[in-house]
Order: C-alpha cells, then sequence, then structure tokens
C-alpha cells in the first residue's frame, strides 16, 4: 500500500507530479495524477484501445468532477482543473485528506470538516469497462453528490475542441451514449451540454506540444447520500454491453489483483509484480503481448523480447510467455522479427529485436524444460541464422568475420533509434557491440537448444567460435586505459567497430551485454572500472558524462528530447545487465544497485518505473512514467537475487 497525506496531495508541484494508473488489460487504461489534475493529454478515465490494437486509443471520459452540497447547504467543489489563462479552479486537491494505493487501485479521501468522502475506480480485465465508486463515508447529515461529466471522443495523441461540432450524446438507459462509442451510466442522470473551454495539460506545455483542450460536460449523475452509502458510475466502451456495478468491479479488481501478487516477498515486489501486469494485454491474433509503455507506447518487439524473462519467467506466468513467443515467431520474415504496427503497418525494422527473440526463447525452453517449445520453434531459429549469414534487410548480414554489419541511410536499427527531421541521431552503421554480443550469445543458445533435443549442433557451434574470436580481437579497446598493462578482458569495448568514420570508441552502456547475456562473450570476466562512470541511482547513462557529445537534461521539444533520448539520459531497464554484468561469476549481489530504483517506485509513476530520467541530479524521470522494459530488469535482477 502506497499512502501520500495532505501534504502532497494538496499541493500540486507534489501531488500532481505522481501518476498512477489503472490497466484494463486490453492497451487502455484509466490515467491521472495523485492531486487528481490532468497535467497530459492522456489522462483520463476511461482511455479505450480498439480491439487486438493496444496502441490504436481514443480518450473517452475525461473525468468525473464531484460537487458536495452539504448539510448546511453550501456545496464543496473536489474536482482540480488547470486552465490555459493559468487558473487552476475549482482547488479541490486542497481538500484532500490523502491518497492511497492499495493493491493497485487508487483510493482518494476529501474532507470538509466532518464530512468525508471516498472515491475508488477499477477497470473490467479484458475489457475497456470502468468502475468508479464514490462512498460517504461520514457525515452529521444526508448530503447531495453531483458528479459532472466531461467527455470527448478523439485519438489519444490529440486534442479537441469546441470549434468542431459537439459530442454527439444520445440518452440510454441510466446515463448516455456518447459518439455512438462509449457509454456512461449511473444514477439520476441529467444532460447539460455545455463546453469547457482551455483545460491545459502543464506536461503537454512542457514536452512542446499542445496543451490546450476543451471538454464537454454531456450531463450529471447525482444521489442523496446517507453515511455509508455510495453512488456508482460506470464507462465502457461500445454499446452492446451493460452495467456490472462498479462496486463488483472494483471488488474483482482487488481480488485479481491479490491473486497475481500472492507470493510476492516485500511491499516492493508486489508493486512490481503489479506493474508487470499492466503492460501484458491481449494481442491482435489473441494471443498475449505487450505494451511497451504508457501512455502512448503500443507494442514493440525489441522491448517484448527485452522484457520477457521479467514479465514472464520471473513472474512464472509461462503459459502466457509461451503463446506470444509462438505468435512473434509466425511474424518473422526473411530472418526479421516485425517490430511493431504502432505507425499502421507492420515494419521489420531492428537489427536486435530478432536476436532478442533467440534469448527469450532460450530462456524460456531452459527455464521451464519446455521441449516441446524448442522443437516447434527451432527451424525458424534456424531460418534466423541461415538469413544473417546470406545478408537481409537494411544491409543486415553477418560479414567476413561471422561478426553482424548493418545500417542504410536515414534508418537507426539500434534501440538507439532516435530521430530527428527523418536524420538518425545514433545510427551506429557497422558492428554495433550490443547487437554482436546477443549475436553469439543466440548462436550459443540455439546451439544448445539442439544439443538438448539431440540435434546435431556442430554448424551452429562453428559459427559461435568464429563470431567469438572475431569479438575477442575487435572490440577491446586499450587506450582507454591509464595503464596499457591492464589484462584485455578489463578493457572497455568499443561501441561501434567497422562503421563509416572506422572504429567508436565513446563510453556507452552497449557493451554491458558483452558481460551480462548468459552465453555473451565475455561473461564472468571483470568488468572494467570506467563503466562505473555511467552509473546513476537510476541506472546507467547512455553516453558517458564526459564525453562531448553528452546531454545532461532530457527536456525541451520534440526535436529537442530526441537530440538527447541516447546521448546522456539515463535508462533504468539497463539496471539489468549492469547488475548482471557486475555479478556475474564473482559472486556479488546486486541488490545495493537497485536501492534508488526502489525508492523511485513512488516518486513519478507510482508502483512503477519510467522510461528514462536525466543523466544530471537530481535525475528527474521523463519519458513515460510507466515503461515495460524498466520494471522487467528490475523485477528480474531482484527474483533473481531471492
Amino acid at each position: 500500500m502506497v499512502v501520500f497525506g495532505a501534504q502532497v496531495c494538496g499541493d500540486l508541484s507534489a501531488g500532481a507530479a505522481r501518476e498512477w494508473i489503472v490497466p484494463d488489460g486490453t492497451g487502455g487504461y484509466a490515467m491521472g495524477t495523485v492531486s487528481g489534475l490532468r497535467t497530459r493529454r492522456y489522462h483520463g478515465l476511461l482511455v479505450a484501445a480498439e480491439p487486438g490494437q493496444p496502441a490504436r486509443r481514443h480518450m473517452a471520459l475525461a473525468a468525473l468532477d464531484p460537487v458536495v452540497t452539504l448539510p448546511s447547504g453550501a456545496t464543496a467543489e473536489l474536482a482540480v482543473h488547470e486552465w490555459a489563462g493559468g487558473a487552476i479552479s475549482p482547488a479541490g486537491h486542497t481538500l484532500l485528506e490523502r491518497f492511497d494505493l492499495v493493491d493497485g487501485l487508487p483510493r482518494w479521501r476529501w474532507r470538509i470538516g466532518p464530512v468525508v468522502l471516498e472515491r475508488e475506480l477499477a477497470m473490467v480485465h479484458g475489457r475497456a469497462h470502468l468502475g468508479v465508486v464514490h462512498r460517504l463515508v461520514s457525515a452529521p447529515g444526508p448530503v447531495t453528490l453531483t458528479l459532472k461529466a466531461l467527455v470527448t471522443w478523439r485519438d489519444a495523441h490529440g486534442e479537441r475542441t469546441a470549434d468542431g461540432p459537439e459530442p454527439r450524446v444520445e440518452a440510454h438507459g441510466g446515463g448516455a451514449v456518447v459518439e455512438g462509442a462509449f457509454r456512461i451510466d449511473g444514477p439520476s442522470f441529467t444532460r447539460t451540454s455545455q463546453w469547457y473551454r482551455g483545460a491545459h495539460a502543464r506536461l503537454e506545455r512542457d514536452r512542446g506540444l499542445t496543451s490546450d483542450e476543451d471538454l464537454f460536460c454531456a450531463g450529471e449523475f447525482s444521489a442523496r447520500l446517507e453515511p455509508g452509502q455510495s453512488l456508482e458510475v460506470e464507462a465502457w466502451a461500445g454499446t452492446g454491453a451493460e452495467a456490472r456495478g462498479a462496486e463488483r468491479i472494483v471488488a474483482a479488481a482487488r481480488r485479481r489483483n491479490r491473486s497475481i501478487t500472492h507470493d510476492a516477498g516485500d511491499d516492493v515486489d508486489r508493486a512490481l509484480v503489479l506493474a508487470a501486469d499492466a503492460f501484458v494485454v491481449a494481442g491482435a491474433a489473441g494471443a498475449p503481448d505487450v505494451v511497451a509503455g504508457y501512455p502512448w507506447f503500443g507494442t514493440w518487439s525489441r522491448d517484448t523480447m527485452t522484457s520477457y524473462e521479467g514479465l514472464f519467467l520471473s513472474t512464472g506466468w509461462y503459459d502466457e510467455g509461451r503463446e506470444l513467443l509462438r505468435a512473434y515467431a509466425a511474424t518473422l520474415d526473411d530472418g526479421m522479427l516485425a517490430n511493431t504496427a504502432d505507425t499502421g503497418r507492420t515494419e521489420h525494422n531492428t537489427v536486435d529485436a530478432t536476436l532478442w527473440f533467440l534469448h527469450a526463447v532460450d530462456r524460456h525452453v531452459c527455464g521451464t524444460g519446455d521441449d516441446d517449445l524448442a522443437a516447434e520453434i527451432l527451424p525458424a531459429l534456424d531460418e534466423i541464422v541461415a538469413a544473417h549469414l546470406r545478408g537481409t534487410r537494411y544491409g543486415i548480414r553477418a560479414d567476413a568475420d561471422g561478426l553482424i554489419t548493418q545500417g542504410a541511410p536515414g534508418v537507426a536499427l539500434t534501440w538507439m533509434d532516435a530521430r530527428v527531421d527523418g536524420v538518425p541521431i545514433t545510427p551506429r552503421a557497422g558492428k554495433p557491440v550490443e547487437v554482436n554480443a546477443l549475436w553469439i550469445n543466440g548462436l550459443a543458445a540455439i546451439g544448445a537448444l539442439k544439443e538438448r533435443l539431440g540435434r546435431d549442433a556442430a554448424d551452429v557451434r562453428a559459427l559461435h567460435e568464429w563470431a567469438s574470436a572475431s569479438f575477442e580481437r575487435r572490440f577491446p579497446y586499450e587506450r582507454r586505459l591509464h595503464s596499457a598493462t591492464a589484462p584485455r578482458d578489463a578493457r572497455p569495448l568499443y561501441d561501434v567497430v567497422d562503421g563509416p568514420a572506422g572504429d567508436d570508441p565513446a563510453l556507452r552502456p552497449n557493451q554491458l551485454l558483452a558481460w551480462s547475456l548468459p552465453y555473451g562473450p565475455m561473461r564472468g570476466r571483470a568488468l572494467p572500472e570506467s563503466v562505473s562512470a555511467l552509473l546513476t541511482p537510476l541506472g546507467p547513462r547512455s553516453l558517458g558524462p564526459d564525453e562531448p557529445a553528452y546531454t545532461g537534461v532530457h527536456a525541451g521539444g520534440p526535436a529537442q528530447r530526441d537530440a538527447g533520448y541516447h546521448q546522456g539520459t539515463v535508462w533504468p531497464w539497463m539496471i539489468g545487465p549492469y547488475a548482471d554484468a557486475r555479478s556475474a561469476g564473482l559472486a556479488k549481489s546486486p541488490e545495493e544497485l537497485l536501492r534508488g530504483i526502489e525508492a523511485h517506485l513512488w516518486e513519478w509513476g507510482v508502483g512503477s518505473v519510467s522510461e528514462t530520467a536525466d543523466g544530471d541530479p537530481p535525475h528527474r524521470a521523463t519519458g513515460c512514467p510507466f515503461q515495460a522494459w524498466s520494471v522487467a530488469e528490475v523485477l528480474r535482477v531482484r527474483r533473481n537475487v531471492g
């Protein structure tokens, strides 16, 4: 359980900087801040994803604004909004007594003298269906509670204004259907039809994006409550389903969340398991898939496969993981795994996602003993190797030395894939270090799977030895060291070799995979001390702070942020490879490396781990507040230690 009191809730600089999310298992969610202020265009109580399309989301119910009429006849507005002119009105956050996150579900508690009102909400797992309960905890007499339904229907990445037509609102049962797309339902619904103009989202302003929109008040729900009584409201996408009862929705969600955390070791472990569950969604073919991050990402195969061990094996969700691997194997084309369909079309445009897939399959089979899956997928793995040997898209191929080279104009194929105006910031053409660590790891993994199944592994073992020898010869970088007599296996590695400008000695965390992967070419050897300059409380920086291109603050408009995305910005997911590299074969515990991230769980995306953070202290969190591979790697390392 997480609790924030009045000093956090009532201070927008603190309470509105902490975000919560309640996912629905399809890619949709309810999301907002501890104080109740909508600071992003993505904040709302019902954000619905299209069936089987986790990235295609629409904002539906933006807010339910409570107004309490007290026994004296006075009224108190409990909502909080910021407007384009800078005004905060109403300021209901100043009446918040506390915010709790219990079993992954948020609860607000307002106090107006002797009157205490609580709100809880939850989603139906597997459906875009919200239940919100307002409960009168105490009062000297009956009160009337009114909830103003602020609605829209727009792409989650955009805005809607009063310059266009009003949302179409049609009476239906105990509420209304909005735009023929979603329903709202509750007691004593009254139409109002009023625009609220200039709702301001301060984080969108900070991100250099459009920050103002207009919200439409479709109507009001109301009820006269005695202490102990509740007002229940529901909202759901589509028009065919019926109300389920908000109290029952909240109770069912609580039972489900408790069931998946029943074996959690401590509060941090419990929070990480719930955070992991948020990213596992129903995919396009009915198989499980992984949302890379909330609130704006969809499914990306690189993120999915990097996260696989933490999300599915560390949690014991083996059956779901098996079906995910089978579904992704079906997307292979010319030896490449499909990356994402977020853009509206399926793309095969990474050099590393496929190699992470090899790692995920290996970890699954080794961890579960699922030889049937190994036998089923092995032909696809053989084709991956064959395609890389003959060459595939974007110049991806095994070179004469057995190492993987890649690159084409205008593309960035590694995980450092940011572009500004179509120009890659870190193209890393040539032979990237982590790509070749993954390639060598993957070859060894395929060899081990073949031998496990009694198959001939001689050819792939020969490839592995060839590539490993070339890696040892090409990547260690001597001139970084103060002492030329230091052992070769304690020397840092080039970030890229054989690139257009030669070999790149930039200090980046990518080299960690050579030490951290189970069959990595540097596995079990001492990690160079110079790599420790990358470490921060939230994970490694993406570029050493002494490098000329280092950018310590990840802020500004889209171009400025993208330019610094991998130029010093901290990536918490890299704490996993760092911890493994530090401990592999050295009997050192990585637990102390996680203390900063464990504290971070309650600082920004409450109960989760952010996508990125500033390279400079105090390492302000940036990017998505809820990121799959960040959560997965912390959970994996913690549970492997335990």
